[in-house]
């Protein structure tokens, strides 16, 4: 067989007949739309509506791509859960604000965080997994990660109030469970001890509780730890037990500091 037939044969026998850039493109520019990034202003209520319902059809298209059934019903359901996911959006904005003392707005946050953009990609894309739609989900979720070096997985539970400062490396698991006003910094990993398929159907990463801070470069692993409330996790711990509430952990390394040049030591120069 060549290489041609090869790839034609792949073509006749792919399951979803998708095009995967207008799945993306579709997602980032809903999200330029409702956080008013687009240089064209709706001035009208009208005008509002009208680019809603634009969404609405194009959205609606996009999933009859990988799903032939209910296609209204299950458009009509993404599109309702817009002003709950709406207002998780814009208090993760806020708590941004509250505790990064280099942002100085809402707009700044909207405009330029990407650790906001990658929030706002997730609560959609999670939306959609919880209705057991294939695909679009996971294609969003990676779009952010290539465009933010956020890696979060679409079936992830993140709750209220959740802050990602700079964020670069961040990796946070499909069966994550994460509560309510967590921070979490660059190069954190909620992730699971080993994987192998059989691991499919069960809880294979941690679970944080409300008001953990974890710092940089932190690995969390496995599906039975469970990281107490307000606890703060130090930059580059491991861990793979469940840590108490109210707990601090830290890894304690050793730096030594000395004096390039020796009192003891004579200085010489030669030019």
């Amino acid at each position: 067989m060549s290489f041609a037939n090869h790839l034609h044969s792949g073509y006749q026998s792919r399951k979803y007949d998708i095009d995967k850039k207008k799945i993306e493109d579709f997602i980032d520019r809903l999200f330029r739309f409702i956080f008013f990034l687009e240089y064209q202003q709706c001035s009208e209520l009208a005008d509002i509506e009208l680019r809603l319902n634009h969404f609405k059809r194009e959205f609606k298209e996009i999933l009859s791509s990988v799903t032939q059934e209910n296609e209204s019903i299950k458009t009509e359901k993404f599109f309702e859960s817009f002003p709950e996911i709406y207002h998780l959006l814009e208090n993760d904005a806020k708590t941004i604000v509250d505790n990064d003392p280099a942002a100085q707005s809402m707009e700044e946050v909207m405009f330029s965080y990407p650790g906001f953009f990658a929030i706002a990609v997730y609560r959609f894309a999670h939306e959609l997994y919880r209705s057991k739609i294939p695909l679009i989900p996971r294609i969003w979720t990676e779009f952010a990660h290539n465009k933010t070096g956020i890696d979060i997985n679409p079936g992830a539970q993140i709750g209220r109030n959740f802050f990602i400062d700079h964020g670069t490396g961040i990796v946070i698991g499909e069966t994550a469970i994460i509560g309510n006003n967590v921070k979490i910094y660059q190069g954190v990993t909620l992730g699971a001890l080993y994987v192998t398929k059989n691991l499919q159907n069960i809880t294979r990463h941690p679970t944080i509780e409300d008001h953990v801070v974890i710092y940089a470069n932190a690995t969390i692993l496995g599906g039975d730890t469970v990281i107490g409330e307000n606890t703060v996790i130090g930059g580059n711990v491991w861990i793979t037990e469940s840590v108490a509430p109210n707990s601090v952990v830290f890894h304690k390394g050793q730096v030594t500091v000395k004096n390039k040049f020796p009192t003891d030591e004579p200085i010489i120069f030669s030019i």
